[in-house]
C-alpha cells in the first residue's frame, strides 16, 4: 500500500508544470528551440505579464544564455523612459549610485523583484541597456489634450525623447480596436493614440540602437505586440526587412495544450498556470 501511494504521489508531482512553451500554431516547444531561433533574428519583443515571475526568469535565462553563446547583444525595455537614459549609462558605468540612479531612472515599483537582474547583468557583463519608452508626461498630453496635435508646442529637445512625428497611425488595428472595447467608449481615440505613440516611440529607439549582427532584446507588456501588432507593426512599418520574433504570456488552467484564444497571438507564447504566484 505504501509503495502505490508513494507511486501515485511520485507520478502526480511529475505532471506539475509551473509553465509550458508553445509556438504560435500550437506546437509544443523547448528552450533550446526557442533559444536558437533568437541567435538568428534582429530583434526579439519579449511580451510580459508585468507581474509574473515566469516571464521575469525566462527573460533572464535567454539574456544570459543568448551572451554566454556569444551574440552580440542590445536590451531595450518598455519600463524606462528615454530622457532616463544619461542616468542608465552612468550607472551601467559605475558613475551614478544605486540609490541616485533608481530616483533618477523613476524605476517601477517592482524594479527589484523583476527587472534589476537584468540591469544588473547588463551591468557586469558591458551589454547595452537602452531607454525605449515616451516620457509618461507627453503620452498623458495625447490622451488628455486633444490627440497627437497636443504634442505641437514642445521644444525640439523635447522632440528628441519620441518617434519623429508625425507618426504613421492606424486606428483600424484589431489591437487599437479592442482598446476602445474594452474602455466602452471612454477615452476614445485619443485613449488609442497614447497607446500608440508609446509603441512608435518604442519601435523608433530599437532602430535607433540596433547594430548589424546584433540581436535587440526588449522588454514589454505583452499587449503592445500581441498579434504582431503595436511595436511590431511600427518597426515593420518603419523597416520592413526585419526579423523580428515575439513572445506572449498568458495564463491558463491546464498546460498540456494552447487554448485556442491564444494560437497566433505571437512566434512563442508562454503559458503559465493561472496560480502562479505574483511579483505584486
Amino acid at each position: 500500500m505504501l509503495l502505490i501511494v508513494f507511486s501515485f504521489a511520485s507520478g502526480f508531482s511529475q505532471d506539475k508544470k509551473a509553465f509550458a512553451l508553445f509556438s504560435q500554431k500550437g506546437e509544443s516547444m523547448s528552450y533550446q528551440r526557442i533559444l536558437d531561433s533568437i541567435s538568428k533574428t534582429d530583434i526579439v519583443l519579449f511580451g510580459e505579464f508585468h507581474n509574473n515571475p515566469i516571464s521575469h526568469w525566462l527573460q533572464f535565462e535567454l539574456i544570459s544564455d543568448l551572451k554566454n553563446n556569444n551574440i552580440n547583444l542590445v536590451i531595450g525595455a518598455e519600463m524606462f523612459e528615454t530622457d532616463t537614459q544619461n542616468s542608465i549609462n552612468l550607472y551601467l558605468s559605475d558613475s551614478l549610485a544605486e540609490n541616485e540612479f533608481r530616483k533618477k531612472a523613476r524605476v517601477w515599483r517592482n524594479y527589484s523583484t523583476d527587472y534589476k537582474p537584468v540591469v544588473e547583468f547588463a551591468k557586469s557583463t558591458s551589454t547595452p541597456f537602452i531607454a525605449t519608452n515616451i516620457p509618461r508626461p507627453y503620452a498623458t498630453k495625447v490622451y488628455k489634450n486633444g490627440g497627437f496635435s497636443a504634442l505641437d508646442s514642445l521644444s525640439q529637445g523635447e522632440y528628441d525623447f519620441m518617434a519623429p512625428l508625425p507618426i504613421p497611425f492606424s486606428i483600424k488595428l484589431s489591437s487599437y480596436q479592442n482598446m476602445l472595447d474594452m474602455m466602452g467608449g471612454h477615452g476614445g481615440e485619443d485613449l488609442v493614440k497614447a497607446q500608440a505613440i508609446k509603441d512608435a516611440t518604442m519601435a523608433h529607439f530599437i532602430l535607433k540602437n540596433l547594430q548589424p549582427n546584433q540581436v535587440f532584446f526588449h522588454l514589454n507588456g505583452s499587449y503592445h505586440s500581441n498579434d504582431f501588432e503595436g511595436i511590431y507593426w511600427y518597426l515593420k512599418t518603419y523597416r520592413e526587412n526585419l526579423n523580428i520574433l515575439t513572445f506572449s504570456t498568458v495564463e491558463q488552467t491546464e498546460l498540456n495544450v494552447l487554448e485556442k484564444e491564444h494560437l497566433n497571438k505571437a512566434n512563442f507564447i508562454i503559458v503559465v498556470d493561472e496560480n502562479m504566484t505574483k511579483t505584486y
